[in-house]
């Protein structure tokens, strides 16, 4: 008799310890501020899909569907823009993005001196991230970001200037030949010293 209780009250201790301890634990991220996030495509027809609103539930959701490029002067494009809290990036050497993404995922910063204020290239620098299907953190160091290789010979490069940056924009990394689709959450984003 006195074994049976001794297994009676271990199964009961082990099922209470079950009980207590959850299964798999969520980490918790800081929300995301709506006022500090926004999409854009092209007037050509690229597409940014939403479900009701762009932070839902702690995250972001978003499809994005882009044509291909219409001609040599007009490009698609599409992207997901955090605009920066401070308007800058300055004291800051990383980047750490939660996210999921159907295909790699470019990182680019929206310096200034290539934008529609500078020489208009748009040859910000970047850096690109997985695909993945599964929530992935990624933390990425500023000096490892470059600028792509179809930047133009007249676009002077004056390095990357941290406090020249006031957005860092997601985009799915889709080809101006084809365009594509996909599906890109962001679940946080941190900047870090």
């Amino acid at each position: 008799m006195t074994f049976l209780k001794l297994i009676l009250l271990a199964s009961i201790a082990s099922l209470l310890l079950l009980i207590s301890i959850p299964s798999k634990a969520e980490t918790q991220f800081a929300p995301l501020d709506k006022h500090q996030w926004t999409y854009d495509t092209d007037p050509y027809g690229s597409e940014a899909i939403i479900n009701e609103k762009l932070i839902r539930h702690g995250g972001i959701w978003i499809k994005f569907k882009r044509v291909p490029r219409v001609d040599v002067k007009r490009n698609s494009w599409i992207e997901l823009i955090h605009k920066l809290p401070t308007a800058s990036l300055a004291g800051n050497q990383k980047i750490r993005l939660t996210y999921q993404c159907d295909m790699p995922l470019i990182i680019k910063l929206s310096q200034q001196e290539y934008g529609k204020n500078g020489d208009q290239s748009y040859a910000h620098y970047q850096i690109k991230l997985p695909a993945t299907k599964q929530w992935l953190t990624k933390e990425v160091a500023l000096k490892d970001f470059y600028r792509p290789e179809w930047t133009p010979a007249s676009s002077k490069d004056y390095g990357l200037l941290p406090e020249h940056i006031n957005a860092i924009y997601l985009t799915p990394s889709m080809t101006d030949k084809d365009g594509g689709e996909a599906i890109l959450q962001v679940r946080a984003i941190e900047l870090l010293p």
